[in-house]
């Protein structure tokens, strides 16, 4: 969802790191679901792609079924 979310926004990996700054290979992590974001990276994220409450919710939801499969 967040990829989806960049997208959007015609924002690279890079420039959305460095907007968030945050490392570019932890927006990749996050983007194949290698990783979970830490609530302070999520944070940051969220801010930098202007997220809505909604896309917030939707993302969290994917995050939970996500870890319920493992």
């Amino acid at each position: 969802m967040l990829k989806e979310i960049r997208i959007k926004k015609d924002y690279t990996q890079e420039k959305l790191s460095e907007l968030a700054n945050v490392d570019p290979r932890t927006i990749l992590r996050i983007e194949k679901n290698f990783t979970v974001p830490k609530v302070d990276t999520y944070a940051r994220l969220v801010i930098a792609l202007e997220m809505t409450n909604e896309e917030i919710g939707k993302h969290i939801r994917s995050i939970a079924l996500e870890s319920d499969k493992t």
